[in-house]
């Protein structure tokens, strides 16, 4: 719509020189006379047929555009157009100013923009998030094994979120079998048999994924090989942590408390983030992460391992789980641009779609990745394997 439509009087381009009115553009007249009533003009206008002119670009279109609003004299000729509001005036010949577009919702800890929004659905979120806990804990503190086996399906369900978007946007072609199947042996492997036990599954499925792949022609061999390898690294031996963690005497708690961990500080990160947030912390990787934020993940975790040291894993003091909250808060927020990393380069938001709200369930994993052997390697060291 131009401007005349939008800020022109209603008068405009309805009277000529000479006391006649004229429409540009058209080329017809409407007779007026001094002697009646000025309603008389708009009645004999309203009796003469309007010619039927053809379309045309450029100047001929822009007149038409402006006697269209010219004519419009009551309003909205459709119940649904709406009245232009009136605003500041523009200069000739220049289209109105559009309104500044809407914010782009920021991530868990948005930095200070005007409207602050998640951008997620918080009651799926919500959710999903009380039914995950629900079946982690109850498997983590009935039956380890079920456990264990909870700890594979993720890790295979992300392995598979990994290597589809790494094929659809990079078309990196990683074989998926023998990852899944070295992803779930090392978890298994873990718990088993240990540290030792997770290496060799490690090593042996490195090996699985450069035979796999010489089923297929040679081309792009050596990429599609490191990046298997870096997602047997990346998803499942991280993965193994947890595992370790499970297979000692107070395993239960230890893995608690290195949930509670990750969680407390993606939650602290979110809560100061929000309000307080205005200083990014990293704008190129994830421009809603704010200093503030992550000073916030800091607190809330710091605060969480001292409490959970001292009530929750035998010997534990106070003040080890200053220092668990610290490194926890801070591998967490590495894990958490880690993967946005990734997905910038990938050019995608989510790596999934699987769980309401939340994404996928690498979208999930991101920050427990990372954390897991940080708080493996401060609990060995502060309390032993146990």
């Amino acid at each position: 719509m131009n401007d005349s439509s939008w800020g022109a009087p209603p008068s405009a381009g309805l009277r000529g020189p000479g006391g006649q009115g004229t429409s540009p553009g058209y080329g017809w007249e409407v007779p007026t006379s001094s002697a009646g009533p000025a309603h008389e003009v708009g009645e004999a206008a309203q009796t003469r047929p309007m010619p039927t002119v053809p379309h045309a670009g450029g100047d001929s279109g822009e007149a038409a555009d402006r006697d269209r609003g010219a004519a419009r004299l009551s309003g909205p000729l459709f119940r649904d157009e709406r009245e232009p509001q009136p605003g500041p005036r523009q200069p000739a010949g220049r289209r109105p100013t559009p309104p500044d577009p809407a914010p782009d919702p920021a991530s868990a800890d948005g930095a200070g923009q005007g409207k602050k929004s998640a951008g997620r659905n918080l009651r799926a979120a919500i959710g999903v998030g009380v039914g995950l806990g629900v079946i982690i804990l109850a498997s983590l503190f009935i039956y380890k094994p079920v456990f264990v086996g909870v700890v594979a399906v993720a890790v295979v369900v992300g392995l598979w979120e990994l290597t589809s978007r790494l094929t659809e946007r990079k078309d990196i072609r990683v074989p998926l079998v023998p990852l899944a199947v070295g992803g779930v042996a090392m978890v298994v492997a873990g718990y088993v048999r240990g540290a030792q036990g997770a290496v060799v599954a490690v090593a042996l499925t490195a090996l699985a994924v450069l035979v796999w792949r010489m089923t297929e022609p040679p081309d792009n061999y050596l990429r599609d090989v490191t990046a298997g390898v870096f997602a047997a690294f990346y998803v499942p031996f991280l993965a193994t942590f947890v595992a370790l963690m499970l297979d000692t005497g107070d395993g239960p708690w230890r893995v608690l408390t290195f949930l509670l961990l990750t969680v407390v500080s993606d939650t602290g990160a979110y809560a100061v983030g929000w309000r307080f947030g205005k200083h990014p912390l990293a704008p190129r990787i994830s421009p809603g992460k704010t200093r503030e934020g992550l000073l916030g993940a800091v607190a809330f975790a710091m605060v969480a391992g001292a409490l959970c040291m001292q009530y929750l894993i035998d010997d534990g003091v106070w003040w080890q789980g200053l220092l668990l909250g610290l490194a926890a808060a801070v591998s967490a927020t590495l894990g958490d641009l880690g993967e946005s990393m990734i997905k910038r380069d990938l050019g995608i938001k989510d790596m999934g779609k699987l769980l309401p709200g939340h994404g996928g369930i690498m979208d999930r994993l991101d920050s427990l990745l990372p954390t897991a052997p940080v708080v493996w390697l401060l609990l060995v060291i502060f309390v032993g394997g146990g």
